[in-house]
């Protein structure tokens, strides 16, 4: 214990004796910390590895995306091409045939999936009627006195200049029917129908389907005789001294008979309808029409004997 105490005195001896050599200026001046945080360098090398290790993560992910869709996408189209033939083998010939349709590869590949204008169902006959389009109110103008009754322009000077020369001749033309929208036509075909109790087949012997009427272009004019009204829209039309007058002198004037006895439509006989076929969108109108379904009606053989023969 003794031995103890002079070795713990002894030690504090030259502790003392240590402080005291340490200028008295230095001994109460606190040491100051080192400082941890990073200098402004450090903070921007920081940040530019970590943008540097993003866009390389990015380049990464984007090559790895890009050699991975293509092999997605084979294997999806041959697993489609193993899987066709067996649903094809489930279904009837007949079905099959008809449900198939054809790929924008199948129609770049084959000219002749595309439709042409002949081949599209504006140009093909309904009940023996042509498809037609609605006049331009705005190049419409009356042929009656009341302005019931209108025609295109072209056709209601002429009209109106045949009707004038009957006069003189002393025939009088009535005006029975002239444009129609496909709306009147609408009421006159289905309601009519019903009225009568007729089948589609039977009132499109006299009467147009909506679409597909004369008068929609505004050329066509159904027309009596004034002296015989109880002829209006008849047969016996045919019978009158207005019906023999346009016989001989509707031509003269552009008009001319839609619907003559054995027609090559099918229509029944209307000696009192009548269009103007007197410039250059009158005769297209009703002959481009008419040789459209008549290509139609052809069969696929003669047409390619027709562009040979050409």
């Amino acid at each position: 214990m003794k031995h103890t105490s002079g070795l713990h005195h002894t030690n504090s001896a030259q502790v003392r004796t240590a402080i005291d050599e340490i200028p008295e200026a230095l001994r109460d001046t606190p040491i100051e910390p080192i400082s941890s945080a990073p200098s402004p360098l450090s903070r921007l090398l920081a940040a530019l590895a970590i943008i540097f290790g993003l866009s390389a993560l990015g380049l990464a992910a984007t090559i790895a995306w890009m050699w991975f869709t293509p092999t997605v996408a084979n294997r999806d189209v041959r697993d489609r091409q193993t899987e066709t033939p067996a649903l094809d083998a489930t279904d009837d010939s007949a079905d099959s045939a008809t449900s198939r349709q054809p790929s924008r590869l199948d129609a770049a590949e084959d000219t002749s999936a595309i439709e042409s204008p002949a081949e599209t169902a504006e140009d093909i006959d309904l009940l023996g009627h042509l498809p037609y389009s609605e006049a331009p109110l705005d190049e419409l103008v009356p042929v009656t006195s009341d302005g019931f009754w209108e025609l295109r322009e072209a056709a209601a000077n002429r009209f109106l200049a045949m009707q004038a020369a009957a006069k003189a001749d002393g025939i009088d033309l009535t005006v029975l029917s002239a444009f129609r929208t496909t709306t009147d036509q609408q009421a006159l075909f289905f309601e009519v129908k019903a009225e009568r109790g007729q089948v589609a087949t039977e009132r499109a012997e006299v009467s147009a389907p909506p679409g597909y009427s004369e008068h929609h272009t505004g050329y066509a004019i159904d027309l009596g005789d004034a002296n015989e009204p109880e002829t209006d829209l008849s047969v016996d039309f045919e019978r009158t001294e207005a019906f023999a007058w346009l016989e001989a002198n509707a031509a003269y004037f552009s008009f001319e008979l839609s619907f003559p006895l054995n027609n090559e439509q099918g229509i029944a006989y209307e000696p009192w309808h009548w269009r103007f076929v007197g410039d250059q969108d009158s005769l297209e109108t009703f002959y481009r029409a008419r040789s459209n379904n008549d290509r139609d009606r052809r069969s696929p053989s003669d047409q390619s004997t027709e562009k040979t023969q050409r």
